[in-house]
């Protein structure tokens, strides 16, 4: 890995480079994006099986679109049975975790005659994307899930890719029966997202879409924001690791490459304010690159976007650390909890040497779906907030009217709405 000095300049290089990784730099995909999602609005199910057919070679009709009892009693027969009781367990941590979350509505009422409140409903239908191209990933099956059922989501709607026989993969199809999906389309991509957010004769519309997908459903998400909610537009992954003298280099590589291995566009920085320790971890990594299996993705990964950094103090690293605004972010030193005081910015947060990224990836239980290309400095992770809504409550009696119509009155007449204060004058006419 390249090592680098840390300065202003060398930070702000950095910035521009991981920006050229966001989202938001899809634009040469856009057009041809929005013409999918306004096909499928148009024409429902017939696009959606023209798309199915075209970009992943399956027949789709209405008679096979959706997943059968069968077919998920199938999918368990064919995933180890050791790997259904991981993730039974990794589900319970997830909804404790997710359970404390939960807020309720709330009411005050005061002896003048006045009540106000909020009351929290949960969305009535979420629509969960989940890929199914390169790499399969059950556990964001069950991060995307469980916070909508802690919330109280009545319809919990997924849809997700199947290959040329029509198939889903099996993993996915027992992560989402155990978690508690209601009903699950074999239907993948920018027509998927637009299926879910305009309704077809066989997929119902959702009120919010959440997951992760590629470029394609990246922007169809961006296209059909407004009509329904989304989560969040998510760029490519991304670690930092905050560290010094004190870290052991092969545990620092190890973790690095952990997010390296995603893709080519994923990004693995080292900030550290020791050089030795620097130079061991781009031993350490060369090293693993040439044991692991996704190595031609990692080496890629780490030639664009792969940085250690070493800062002249501690301050100077975490000052950096809070620029970038990491999805997650490992403090290994010396005093970690002290480090993670003055953290402002971060995805998720893993503080000592046995708190490895992917032990958040997929048991721990705290949501993996998190703020990617710097958004952590105004995003949070996917929780159970994002599945619920909030509508205030008003409650004035005539006596507790009367006490402030004046000057209710003078407000909008300062703003020359006449008839705002009309409406409450008329309350009081003589």
């Amino acid at each position: 890995m390249r090592i680098v000095s840390l300065t202003e300049q060398t930070k702000q290089n950095l910035l521009e480079d991981l920006l050229k990784r966001s989202p938001q730099n899809y634009g040469k995909f856009e057009e041809a994006v929005a013409g999918i999602v306004e096909d499928v609005r148009s024409r429902r199910d017939e696009a959606v099986f023209e798309y199915t057919d075209k970009f992943d070679h399956a027949k789709l009709h209405k008679g096979n679109i959706r997943v059968t009892q069968e077919e998920i009693e199938e999918a368990y027969e064919q995933v180890d049975s050791g790997l259904v009781e991981v993730i039974r367990k990794a589900l319970v941590n997830i909804r404790e975790y997710h359970e404390k979350q939960k807020r309720y509505s709330w009411f005050d009422s005061k002896p003048n005659g006045t009540m106000l409140g909020q009351k929290i409903t949960a969305l009535q239908r979420v629509g969960v994307y989940v890929p199914g191209g390169k790499a399969v990933y059950p556990s964001s099956v069950l991060m995307n899930i469980v916070p909508a059922k802690v919330a109280g989501v009545e319809r919990i709607i997924m849809t997700t890719p199947c290959n040329p026989e029509g198939k889903v993969n099996p993993t996915t199809l027992v992560a989402a029966h155990e978690a508690g999906a209601d009903e699950v389309y074999k239907v993948g991509g920018a027509q998927a997202i637009a299926a879910l957010a305009f309704g077809t004769e066989s997929i119902p519309k959702v009120d919010k879409i959440v997951g992760p997908g590629n470029i394609f459903v990246a922007l169809a998400k961006k296209a059909v924001f407004g009509f329904v909610s989304i989560d969040s537009i998510a760029g490519p992954s991304e670690i930092l690791v905050l560290a010094d003298e004190t870290a052991n280099p092969r545990y620092v590589a190890a973790d690095l490459l952990s997010q390296a291995e995603h893709d080519e566009m994923a990004s693995a920085i080292l900030i550290t304010t020791s050089r030795e320790l620097a130079e061991r971890v781009s031993e350490q990594v060369d090293g693993f690159v040439r044991e692991l299996s996704r190595r031609e993705i990692i080496q890629s990964s780490l030639d664009n976007f792969g940085y250690i950094l070493v800062a002249e103090d501690l301050k100077t690293a975490i000052d950096a650390a809070n620029d970038i605004a990491s999805e997650h972010l490992e403090i290994v030193t010396k005093n970690p909890f002290d480090v993670m005081t003055r953290i402002r910015n971060a995805g998720a947060i893993f503080i000592g040497e046995y708190s490895s990224e992917p032990l958040g990836d997929y048991f721990a239980g705290p949501n993996h779906v998190l703020p990617t290309n710097g958004t952590a400095k105004f995003f949070s992770p996917l929780n159970v907030d994002d599945f619920m809504k909030k509508s205030s409550i008003v409650y004035y009696s005539r006596e507790a009217l009367e006490e402030v119509h004046e000057d209710i009155e003078r407000f909008a007449k300062s703003e020359q709405l006449t008839a705002h204060a009309n409406s409450i004058h008329v309350r009081f006419e003589k």
